[in-house]
């Protein structure tokens, strides 16, 4: 290739035949093509060139590594077990990256290196080593701190952008994920591609439950708009509104035969519809506080609701008659499933803990504990030996129903997890990770996961939370920031509360000192900054400006400006002398959580809500790098150094980088 003259290499036409070249090369019997398809898929240069054309992107990238799966390929001479291994560790990276790279394609080696780096093969060293050689600034992971291929989480798919998660469900085919968000829609998406296919809009509220008839024709959705709406899934219209319920559709449910809808309630109720005649069938009263799930089971004889008045009741599907009722939980059944062969029913509650029932009998056979928040979300599997359960402390956990113990506990999520639905096994999705399924999170994400895969002294004082900690440079004093709106000072030594600083008139987030330890610069909820006299403990000035709370504050090392970061999104540069604003660095897209400060006071280094770790040039306030991480940023620091920028994010990992081809760091 480096042969052609540069014009031709760089011509649409070659760059064009070069990027749809890998199925003929894959497919040929010639001697060295399959050699080619493995060197074009390990080299850094074809990945970037496919995932930054406007015509292909990562997911064709993805795509061209289901190739070696072609069956004749392992009939060829060329075939090397070893290389497609690293084609399956880089295609698996890729795939945890889509959703960052979709909307950053220069991040490709940062992700590259963050997940890869662990893996000692030689093309995948070799392809990390390529990345070196990038001409323009960016944030070289030192650690492989993202989330590794080849474990349990598999692909996030991102999209309801400005709220919460609250249902998913899979298509029978396993072909497509319906997930409804707290945006009043539902999103359609391709299982296979993460990308979404079509937005359903048309409730006015927010989307609580989605369920899927047994064809795989109709969505169901309830809202809190107190309706429920069948849609055409082919074409992507509104069929019908069933109204009829009083308050919030919290619960869906479809017969087996596909004929009716059950649907739970705000008001107490549930109803049955007619999905032919669009007609309601009849009301089930006897619940004495809101219906929250609901479930049929497999014979399609029997519903089970689950209630805010902490029961489970068992109704008779024809005659609408209650069975009876399942006492035991010691707060709300937020989630109810149905082992495959009808003998045994599973709820979740907010009281932390799943039941596991005997539906014949109606009697409480174990309780299932580990969870340390509200149960909302349950599933079985369809051989009935394992159930997931999604919890509000942000965790999936799956539990073998034959010893009733907990087999694993998925972590990944950063806010509660309300959805849990299981995929269908297809051959063209689970070739390398068989058993699968997908949670839907008020982080605003949905997840595809495989789930085979001593305190010194302690100074009590504040009233409530303390969220900011930070010494004096020669070790003699500690200052404290609260949620109480004060500042303490503490003898580091004797361990004595010295004084109490107040002023704030909401929490304390930040604090730092002066490099001479004179003064204190505090930055809280009520969106200032205020400046106080270590040595008099008494306030000097208030800094206004931001839009929102201050939640970071860094000091330069000459002492003359003050760096805030702010739930306004923005960074602001102040001068210490003056106490005046220099200038506003605008480019997260959430909140600042953390700053830090080179040695030499020329860089900004800034962690985010949005994920995003970003270096600053201080003098011109122009971004030099970013960095798309996978969960939002709460804290940074550059090492003595210079060069070396660690960070802690919310799910507990530690993140390593060196800024390379930068003068300035």
């Amino acid at each position: 290739m480096n042969k052609l003259p540069h014009s031709v290499a760089k011509s649409p036409a070659y760059q064009r035949a070069r990027l749809t070249a890998l199925p003929n090369l894959v497919k040929s019997n010639k001697p060295g093509h399959l050699k080619k398809y493995f060197q074009l898929l390990t080299s850094f240069d074809y990945l970037v060139e496919k995932t930054q054309h406007p015509n292909y992107g990562v997911d064709a990238l993805i795509t061209d590594y289901d190739l070696i799966n072609h069956p004749e390929v392992e009939n060829n001479p060329d075939y090397n077990q070893e290389k497609v291994k690293a084609l399956k560790l880089i295609q698996g990276a890729l795939l945890l990256s889509a959703h960052i790279l979709c909307q950053d394609r220069t991040q490709l080696a940062e992700q590259l290196w963050g997940r890869l780096l662990s893996f000692k093969l030689p093309e995948i060293q070799a392809m990390l080593n390529q990345t070196k050689q990038i001409k323009t600034p960016w944030l070289r992971l030192l650690t492989p701190s993202l989330t590794p291929p080849g474990g349990r989480l598999l692909r996030t798919f991102t999209g309801h952008s400005y709220s919460v998660v609250n249902a998913v469900v899979v298509t029978p085919d396993g072909r497509q994920v319906i997930s409804g968000s707290g945006d009043n829609t539902l999103k359609v998406w391709n299982l296979e591609t993460a990308q979404e296919v079509f937005t359903l809009t048309g409730h006015c509220g927010w989307v609580i439950a989605v369920a899927v008839t047994p064809d795989g024709k109709q969505i169901i959705s309830g809202s809190r708009d107190n309706t429920l709406k069948v849609w055409d899934l082919e074409t992507a219209q509104e069929v019908c509104t069933l109204s009829g319920h009083h308050d919030w559709i919290n619960a869906i449910a479809v017969t087996p035969n596909g004929k009716q809808v059950i649907s739970g309630s705000g008001d107490n109720t549930l109803k049955i519809w007619n999905l032919e005649s669009v007609q309601e069938a009849c009301t089930l009263k006897g619940h004495s506080n809101s219906v929250y799930t609901v479930t049929v089971t497999p014979d399609g004889k029997q519903v089970i609701s689950g209630s805010w008045d902490k029961t489970l009741k068992i109704w008779n599907l024809e005659t609408g008659y209650e069975v009876c009722t399942l006492t035991g939980h010691s707060d709300s059944v937020n989630a109810v499933a149905v082992t495959p062969d009808g003998k045994q029913v599973i709820s979740g509650s907010r009281d932390k803990t799943l039941k596991i029932w005997n539906l014949e009998t109606g009697h409480e056979v174990y309780t299932l504990t580990g969870h340390s928040d509200s149960v909302n979300a349950v599933a079985v599997t369809p051989d009935g030996k394992q159930v997931i359960s999604g919890s509000g402390d942000k965790t999936l956990k799956v539990w073998n129903l034959e010893s009733l113990q907990e087999v694993c506990t998925l972590t990944g999520h950063s806010n509660s997890v309300y959805a849990v639905a299981l995929i269908p096994v297809r051959e063209a999705f689970s070739n390398e990770f068989g058993k699968q399924m997908i949670s839907g999170s008020w982080d605003k994400t949905l997840k595809v996961w495989n789930f085979h895969a001593k305190e010194v002294c302690s100074l009590k004082a504040h009233s409530n939370s303390v969220n900011a900690l930070t010494v004096t440079s020669d070790g003699k004093l500690v200052i404290s920031g609260s949620r109480d709106n004060t500042l303490k000072i503490w003898n580091r030594e004797s361990t004595h509360l010295l004084c109490t600083l107040t002023g704030h008139r909401d929490a304390v987030f930040a604090v730092t000192v002066t490099p001479d330890s004179k003064y204190v610069i505090s930055g809280s909820w009520d969106k200032t900054l205020k400046i106080w006299n270590l040595e008099t403990a008494i306030e000097v000035c208030t800094l206004t400006g931001h839009r929102d709370a201050v939640f970071a504050v860094a000091v330069t090392p000459d002492g003359k400006q003050v760096i805030s970061g702010s739930g306004d999104n923005t960074l602001k540069v102040w001068n210490l002398q003056t106490a005046t604003e220099v200038c506003t660095l605008i480019g997260h897209r959430h909140l600042v959580f953390a700053i830090a400060i080179t040695p030499d006071g020329k860089q900004v280094i800034s962690g985010s809500r949005d994920n995003t770790l970003k270096v600053w040039n201080l003098e011109s306030g122009e971004v030099l790098a970013t960095f798309t991480g996978e969960h939002p940023l709460l804290c940074c620091a550059v090492a003595p150094d210079g060069v070396t920028i660690v960070a802690g994010d919310s799910s507990g990992g530690v993140h390593f980088w060196q800024l390379e081809n930068s003068n300035e760091l």
